[in-house]
């Protein structure tokens, strides 16, 4: 074989070599450009995800928040109103109480109120409080009492009825209509379904 062949050979053996060694670069090329665009897909997914998920969070928060708040006014304005109704009905009551007042009913459930309240106290000296308007029944509720009454227009009494003391025994006894109408109010809250939850 002559010099020129085996410089032919040799070149040629170069050149396959020189291809397979730029067919190997090709390819790892390929499998690490494949392999960073895989990764970046995996890691554009996984940022999309954590986005949307934080976005989602963050979102669910502030809804859960403006339910809460909206809720919140809700119940507020629910209780002003049941307040305002409650209002209502023992304002007429008492204004109904006022002129019950007014009816010979009343004075004999005076006189029977100053009679319960007597037993009580016995013998003992009291002071028996009484509305302004009812003074005119002085005599007749002094008259039930064993013990020494002293009768008192109080201004607290304001729809009417008697309350009684007793300091020697240490007893209040309230038949006020007042006191009633206000013992009525907190079972009616208690007890109508207005509650507010």
């Amino acid at each position: 074989m002559d010099k020129r062949a085996k410089t032919d050979n040799f070149l040629e053996a170069i050149k396959k070599h020189a291809d397979a060694q730029r067919e190997a670069m090709r390819n790892e090329i390929k499998q690490l450009k494949e392999q960073k665009i895989k990764e970046a897909e995996e890691k554009g997914k996984y940022d999309s995800e954590k986005y949307i998920t934080e976005k989602y969070e963050a979102k669910k928060h502030e809804l859960t928040a403006l339910l809460a708040k909206k809720t919140q006014e809700g119940q507020k304005k629910l209780f002003l109103e049941r307040a305002k109704m409650t209002d209502e009905i023992f304002k007429k009551a008492g204004e109904k109480l006022i002129q019950f007042t007014k009816t010979s009913e009343y004075s004999e459930k005076l006189i029977q109120s100053a009679k319960e309240i007597a037993s009580l106290f016995g013998n003992e000296s009291c002071v028996i409080y009484i509305n302004e308007r009812d003074t005119a029944y002085s005599d007749k509720i002094k008259g039930v009492f064993d013990g020494d009454a002293e009768i008192k227009a109080d201004k607290s009494v304001v729809i009417g009825g008697i309350r009684g003391y007793c300091e020697n025994l240490n007893i209040i006894a309230d038949e006020t209509l007042d006191s009633k109408l206000s013992a009525q109010k907190i079972w009616f809250v208690e007890n109508s379904g207005l509650s507010i939850l």
